[in-house]
């Protein structure tokens, strides 16, 4: 982290996401069958190995960037720049209602994968956390009210664009003459 840069949010992750992650694997191995003679192994194991990964779970966002750190066996960190962000979500469903649990995704400009960049599961106040990246985001890039008020130029009116378009028009003339030809 940079000298200009100063912590505004440092996540805190709710311990009863181990319990939602924990049960998701339960029901995932009784709704295949064939998984239910591992669900007692997986209630011993799984309780060790969803508290040591939540306990690996970082999450702070800074007057420019979030970053977020977690794995235990594969460790995975990212530093997002705020001005890069597109959009921040958070999702719960009925289970995760039920535990109290929020979902947090984030996504940015130009990214190559599908779905969320960054996806964090158990975030308290999951939807505040929200709205410091987005407010923390609009104090780096500006907000859209500011972008409201910037003089726009409608298109061809500005005179310097002319020859340029003029060319595109020739152009595009040589092709229509050509496919009408053929």
């Amino acid at each position: 982290m940079s000298q200009e840069e100063k912590v505004v949010w440092e996540a805190k992750f709710n311990d009863k996401v181990a319990t939602y992650w924990l049960m998701s694997g339960i029901i995932g191995m009784a709704v295949t069958v064939i998984g239910i003679p591992l669900i007692p192994i997986w209630f011993f194991v799984g309780r060790i190995l969803t508290k040591m990964y939540l306990d690996t779970h970082q999450a702070t966002l800074t007057s420019r960037t979030l970053r977020v750190s977690k794995g235990i066996f594969v460790k995975v960190e990212k530093a997002v720049p705020l001005d890069r962000l597109t959009d921040v979500g958070v999702v719960q469903g009925p289970i995760m209602r039920a535990f109290e649990v929020e979902s947090l995704s984030v996504e940015t400009a130009g990214q190559s994968a599908v779905g969320s960049l960054i996806h964090l599961t158990g975030i308290e106040n999951g939807r505040e956390f929200k709205e410091a990246i987005l407010k923390q985001r609009d104090l780096i890039v500006g907000s859209n009210e500011e972008l409201a008020k910037l003089p726009s130029t409608p298109v061809g009116t500005d005179s310097s664009n002319q020859p340029v378009l003029e060319r595109i028009l020739e152009v595009l003339q040589r092709i229509e003459s050509k496919m009408d030809s053929k």
